[in-house]
């Protein structure tokens, strides 16, 4: 995983901008929406599930850096900071981790055609995305101050 210190020294890394509700709450029903979709290709394609199960979580974990007002058009770095959510308390702890090993599973079977298995627990995911979308709608302004500073310092 990569650190939040050498992902805001990237171009397309993190970097504070201003909150955005609206995107926050686009990302998070476009977690929903994957969601639905993964239940279609069910059995059919473990590229396309492996794919469609990591951006379902991803597309959660984003609409609460919308919240934030995070930016990271880098997934390890996207990944990070989860990680540095999770040390606040924000997160759940083990979000990060989920996140960096379905992405690891999408590269195996999208890119190197790998063919792994991929395990679907509906249920589990749909908790991810009703966490998240919790956690942004409870979100204080001094969680979100805290969060901002954490990143801000590095």
């Amino acid at each position: 995983m990569a650190s939040i210190s050498w992902c805001k020294k990237q171009r397309k890394g993190i970097r504070l901008i201003e909150p955005n509700e609206n995107l926050a709450k686009e990302y998070l029903e476009t977690a929903q929406e994957t969601l639905e979709t993964l239940k279609s290709i069910r059995n059919k394609s473990k590229v396309w599930l492996a794919t469609t199960k990591y951006y379902c979580e991803y597309f959660a974990i984003y609409s609460l850096l919308m919240k934030l007002g995070i930016k990271s058009e880098i997934h390890e770095c996207t990944i990070a900071v989860c990680a540095v959510l999770e040390e606040l308390g924000i997160v759940p702890k083990g979000y990060s981790q989920k996140l960096e090993q379905d992405k690891q599973l999408r590269i195996d079977n999208q890119y190197y055609l790998k063919n792994k298995e991929v395990p679907v627990n509906y249920d589990e995911l749909l908790q991810f995305v009703l966490t998240i979308k919790d956690i942004t709608s409870k979100l204080t302004q001094e969680e979100a101050r805290n969060a901002r500073e954490r990143i801000r310092k590095g």
